[in-house]
């Protein structure tokens, strides 16, 4: 027998609500324990009513859905937020998973991939789908090459040849011969880079570059 799952529902349309209302009544496992029209509202309901599913759409008067997930799941983890929106938008899916949310569904879907929604994450289970799954991945790839692109921002080309070199535990003396320099220049390069990635000596800036992929940006 499956647990009951207490729903809260959240959307500033009323006609939507009680359309979501009917459809999860109808459901003997499913018990809708209050409803909200606003952010506010619904930060201070869940307080009262410790909902275990909260059905949130995304565009509320004042602060937003993701505004009120956010609140919510920081007093209460617990608490399975889904986020309803009637537009796919790679920024609001994103700011809806920062924010705590376990999954974020379209307006348009049908009442049964709804309820079995609702079952899957009342179970603990993040809902995502496939292509969702994979913009998200895509995303976090993105971010993670900004940021190792970030690591060398304060580096000079000729400072990032010659960390690449350090990184291969090449002497000054012979950085100096591979790039036609001076070994008393090389010296001050090298010491330019320690400066500007906060580091100590060549090994900690030879491990620097390999975390952050140097080859990648030579």
């Amino acid at each position: 027998m499956s647990k009951m799952q207490r729903i809260m529902i959240v959307d500033d349309h009323e006609v939507v609500r009680l359309g979501l209302k009917t459809l999860l009544d109808h459901q003997p496992h499913f018990e809708v324990v209050a409803e909200a029209s606003t952010a506010k509202e619904a930060i201070e309901k869940a307080e009262i009513y410790r909902p275990d599913v909260i059905l949130m759409d995304i565009r509320l008067p004042g602060a937003s859905g993701i505004d009120a997930c956010q609140a919510i799941k920081q007093k209460h983890p617990e608490i399975k937020v889904i986020i309803l929106t009637s537009y796919e938008e790679d920024e609001v899916l994103f700011a809806a998973i920062r924010a705590g949310a376990e999954t974020y569904l379209l307006k348009q879907i049908d009442g049964n991939s709804l309820i079995q929604a609702i079952e899957a994450v009342g179970r603990g289970e993040a809902l995502l789908d496939p292509s969702v799954t994979k913009r998200i991945l895509e995303e976090v790839r993105r971010a993670k090459r900004e940021e190792e692109a970030a690591a060398f921002a304060d580096l000079t080309t000729q400072e990032m040849l010659v960390l690449n070199l350090v990184s291969e535990g090449k002497t000054n003396r012979e950085i100096a011969h591979e790039l036609y320099l001076g070994e008393g220049t090389v010296r001050n390069y090298v010491s330019n880079i320690l400066s500007k990635l906060g580091v100590s000596n060549r090994a900690e800036a030879a491990a620097y570059a390999v975390r952050h992929r140097l080859k990648n940006y030579l």
